[in-house]
């Protein structure tokens, strides 16, 4: 069933899953069985119903179909159904490895005829590898968190107004891109869950980021951003608004608005509602009419402004970068809407590893893959293809899910999960697709524990790798070797929304967090201070700047890294004033810890009229326009 009964974790030890593991996943998985009796005539059943003929899903990789699709004595025939309403008549293959002339890119429906019966499967045919554009070359963008935005016309949070002004002044300075955490919808009225990587849905936006033109009024600036302020901020402007009509293409829309809607009313809890309405049937009485047209109204909005925004950064030269969440909160959207697609019982996370030796669970379900293949893989392609629309830069977040997840059942400790094994081939397929199809190129985070499946199938597929400055260090310092700068095939970051900003890991303001939210223990933490000394030491060293001196090391960080081949340097906005303090601390609870609610301590007109920053981007484009031609610039000068 795919389920691992071995692995090794994040701290290089060998782990054999206990079998109470392996009986609450098998199950979860859809096996016959509850005790350790049942193994047996669960296997029984488990080959009986094992289908041996065609899978639920085939590629064709370059529009080519694997030559078993079409073989077999029976075989009577064979008619490819075109998503665009065509059909191609196919003939059996002699013995070539793949057969008949390219399939048109999309997704399609097989269907073979035996002389005893009738087969059909999905066929996914997409090039092998992801769209690049013709010019890429070496470029740069800024990373940041919208909601954090601030400038002197901002209400609770940023919005796409806010957003707009920070493409601007990036593509002013020579930068083309903007990478922006998941827009995704989230809980913001009472208890809000702010966290843009615990998503209602994977299929709308966050209607917080709407821009409310003149009925805009500013606030006055605060420590901590409030996702419920923000929420009634937008509802008093949207309550006078006419409901757009619904349309045919709307469909989902409209059950969706529905689904807030019943929340508001029968409680968020979705599995604690009436069998009728837990079960995906919902009627008007189920739903608060007022929260039900509120998300409609919003949603249509937010779609027409991004819509907008997307045009006129395509017109600029400056694209958006945007996050695909590895994963939608349990109570949300997708998991009531597509309940056969979702494993219930369980959660995902991370076995134990150097940064969270107790191991991670991040909350939400784990798609079920036997299910995902049997519809066709449509959920998740249908994820992708929202955010493609809108990016010219997909960032996978945790791309190892395309090929394994780690599954904790509900009630079990962060390491007695295991890993599930997911159909890469066909999700790869998916997401190449969608980029072609959406113009966008594609970067997989491939940091933590990373499968070699994944390592060879980035460079295959042509996906960019990531490269943080801060891992590189620390690895480098480890085996006492310099650090060595990114290469063609990564994408070159200092840090991440989930790493401690460059100032705050040169002064180990982490280490000291972590020991606070009991996710390192105290006795462990002198030597995590020694190893990071030894780590921004080795740092310092390959840059040739002194730690006493942050700004003069992080000009020439930026301009190593702008030296390098990599094909996108993205510094993280708030270290161009060396922010001390991360947006988010993995691991740790709002309760614990204000995630995903600092508001950025620099407003955009502070950062607009800054002379050091100003500087600090004048070198890095200068750097990656040098690196592009290969010429040697004035004031890029320095080791590597």
């Amino acid at each position: 069933m795919g389920v691992h009964t071995r692995y090794t974790d994040g701290l290089d030890r060998p782990v054999t899953v206990a079998p109470e593991t392996l009986l609450r996943v098998c199950a979860a998985l859809g096996a016959p069985i509850a005790g350790p009796g049942d193994a047996a005539e669960a296997l029984r059943v488990r080959r009986e119903t094992e289908h041996t003929g065609l899978p639920p899903v085939l590629v064709a990789w370059d529009g080519l179909l694997p030559s078993r699709a079409i073989s077999g004595e029976s075989l009577a025939g064979a008619e490819l159904h075109l998503e665009d309403g065509g059909v191609l008549a196919l003939e059996a293959p002699g013995a070539a490895e793949r057969t008949g002339p390219p399939v048109p890119f999309g997704y399609h429906r097989l269907t073979i005829e035996h002389s005893d019966r009738t087969e059909a499967c999905t066929v996914i045919s997409a090039p092998e590898h992801a769209w690049r554009r013709p010019e890429s070359g070496r470029s740069w963008g800024l990373g940041a968190h919208l909601s954090a935005l601030r400038s002197v016309r901002s209400r609770s949070l940023g919005d796409l107004a806010d957003l707009e002004a920070l493409c601007g002044w990036v593509g002013s300075h020579g930068g083309d891109l903007v990478t922006l955490l998941p827009l995704l919808p989230t809980f913001n009225q009472p208890p809000a869950e702010p966290s843009p990587y615990s998503p209602v849905s994977r299929l709308f936006w966050n209607e917080l980021v709407l821009d409310l033109g003149d009925a805009n009024r500013p606030t006055e600036p605060v420590d901590t951003l409030d996702v419920s302020r923000a929420d009634a901020e937008v509802r008093a402007v949207l309550e006078g608004l006419p409901a757009p009509e619904p349309s045919s293409v709307d469909d989902e829309l409209a059950r969706y608005a529905r689904f807030r809607g019943a929340q508001a009313r029968l409680g968020r809890n979705w599995r604690g509602w009436p069998q009728g309405a837990r079960g995906g049937r919902l009627s008007a009485a189920d739903a608060d009419p007022a929260e039900e047209r509120f998300h409609f109204v919003a949603q249509t909005m937010v779609r027409s402004q991004l819509h907008d925004l997307g045009g006129r950064l395509e017109a600029s030269g400056v694209r958006l970068g945007l996050d695909l969440a590895v994963g939608v909160h349990p109570e949300g959207y997708d998991p009531w809407s597509r309940q056969a697609v979702f494993a219930e019982g369980m959660s995902v996370g991370a076995p134990p590893d150097r940064g969270f030796p107790s191991g991670q669970d991040w909350g939400f379900a784990p798609v079920l893959p036997e299910e995902s293949r049997l519809e066709g893989h449509r959920y998740l392609a249908a994820s992708i293809a929202h955010q493609a629309a809108l990016s010219g830069v997909l960032r996978v977040d945790h791309i190892m899910a395309l090929t394994r997840l780690y599954w904790i059942p509900h009630g079990f400790g962060l390491h007695q999960g295991t890993y599930v094994t997911y159909p890469a081939e066909e999700l790869f397929a998916i997401l190449i697709l969608e980029s072609h199809r959406n113009r966008c190129e594609v970067v997989g985070e491939n940091l933590g524990t990373v499968p070699d499946e994944v390592d060879e199938a980035l460079p295959r597929h042509r996906i960019w790798g990531m490269f943080l400055a801060e891992f590189e260090a620390a690895e480098s310092a480890e085996e006492e070797e310099e650090p060595e700068p990114p290469k063609v095939d990564q994408v070159a970051l200092i840090g991440t929304h989930d790493t401690p900003t460059l100032a705050g890991w040169i002064a180990g303001v982490d280490i000291d967090e972590r020991v606070r939210c009991g996710l390192l223990e105290k006795a462990a933490a002198p030597a995590e201070r020694k190893a990071r000394a030894e780590a921004t030491r080795a740092l310092a060293r390959t840059l040739e700047k002194s730690l006493a001196e942050p700004e003069a090391l992080l000009s020439e960080l930026l301009a190593w890294l702008g030296r390098s081949p990599s094909p996108l340097v993205i510094p993280w906005l708030e270290d161009l004033w060396l922010e001390t303090e991360q947006v988010n601390l993995p691991g740790t609870r709002s309760s614990e810890r204000p995630n995903w609610q600092r508001p950025m301590s620099r407003t955009i007109d502070e950062i607009v009229a800054d002379p050091d920053i100003d500087a600090l981007l004048r070198r890095l484009d200068g750097t990656r326009r040098g690196a592009r031609t290969g010429a040697s610039l004035p004031g890029t000068s320095g080791s590597h």
